[in-house]
């Protein structure tokens, strides 16, 4: 009931609004002339506007797509205990890739069209730990303990 009479209030204003433009028009036109100018909708310059607001959303959401893929935090979860706990690439297609299949390790081959068993561990790797050294936060820790250590020589 209120969105109803707020409904009817704003097509009275607007109808109102669109009659004193109308009339001001046919009178000499002095509100018409401190109106903003009106553009034509399917002008090259709006058509323009559309085009590259569109190609930066869409590029927008491709490189954050891209970045999620990246970092590895953007993976989907499968039922059942199964999960992706590393991986390494050897090539320009082909992966080394170790799956926890409930208690289970298991290293895999990925290539294109195939993906083959390359071992069983019998002792699961120690997954809650990190492993120091080899990301890339430890690096440039080091890096910048370097540079501050050769800054105070």
């Amino acid at each position: 009931m209120i969105f109803s009479r707020i409904q009817k209030l704003l097509l009275s204003v607007t109808a109102s609004v669109f009659a004193s433009l109308a009339g001001a028009a046919d009178h000499g036109g002095s509100v018409a002339e401190s109106a903003v100018p009106v553009q034509e909708p399917l002008a090259m310059t709006s058509l323009w506007q559309l085009t590259l607001g569109m190609v930066a959303v869409l590029g927008l959401i491709m490189g954050i797509a891209w970045l999620l893929k990246r970092s590895g935090r953007f993976q989907m979860t499968a039922g059942g205990g199964l999960r992706v706990l590393g991986g390494l690439s050897m090539g320009t297609r082909e992966r080394v890739v170790l799956l926890q299949v409930g208690e289970t390790q298991l290293l895999l081959g990925v290539a294109p069209g195939r993906v083959q068993t390359l071992y069983v561990l019998e002792q699961p790797l120690d997954s809650g730990k990190p492993v120091t050294g080899t990301g890339f936060s430890d690096q440039l820790g080091r890096f910048l303990k370097k540079g501050q250590g050769s800054a105070t020589s």
